[in-house]
C-alpha cells in the first residue's frame, strides 16, 4: 500500500473523528476531553510500542530528533488539538473541519520555505481552492 492509500485512510479517520469528539465533549470541559483522549492514545501507542519492540529503537534516537518530535507534538497534539477541541465543542463540526482544512496551506508554505520543496501548479491550484473554500465558510458564518 502506497502513501496515497495511507493519506486517504487518514482523511477518512480525521473526517469521522470530529463526530465522536463532539459527542464525547458534551458536558465536559475542553481540556478534560483532550486529556482523556490523549491518555487513551498513550495507552494505544504504548501497547503498540511494546508489542512491536519499537521501544528498542526509539531509545537510540539522537537529541535533535527528540527535539523536533517534541515541537511537532506540542503544535499538533497539544496546541492544535486543544484549539480543534474548543472549535468542535463550541461550533459546527462541518464548518470547523473546513477551516481546519486550511492547514495544508501552512504546510505547503513551510515545506517550500524550510524544506525547499517545489511549489507545483497542482499544489497552487489545490491551495487556491482551499482558500476559496475558507472564504466561503467565513462569509457564511458572518451572516
Amino acid at each position: 500500500m502506497g502513501p496515497f492509500f495511507f493519506a486517504l485512510f487518514g482523511a477518512v479517520c480525521w473526517g469521522l473523528a470530529p463526530v465522536f469528539g463532539k459527542l464525547g465533549l458534551r458536558g465536559i470541559r475542553t481540556f478534560d476531553g483532550l486529556a482523556a483522549r490523549t491518555l487513551i492514545t498513550v495507552l494505544l501507542v504504548t501497547g503498540w510500542l511494546i508489542g512491536s519492540d519499537s521501544y528498542k529503537r526509539i531509545v537510540t534516537f539522537p537529541s535533535r530528533t527528540w527535539l523536533l518530535l517534541a515541537a511537532e507534538a506540542f503544535l499538533a497534539t497539544f496546541a492544535g488539538d486543544l484549539a480543534y477541541y474548543a472549535a468542535i465543542k463550541k461550533g459546527d463540526i462541518g464548518q470547523t473541519a473546513l477551516v481546519l482544512a486550511g492547514s495544508p496551506l501552512i504546510t505547503i508554505c513551510a515545506g517550500c520555505f524550510f524544506l525547499r520543496e517545489k511549489l507545483t501548479l497542482l499544489k497552487t491550484i489545490g491551495a487556491s481552492l482551499i482558500i476559496i473554500g475558507i472564504i466561503l465558510v467565513a462569509a457564511n458564518s458572518a451572516s
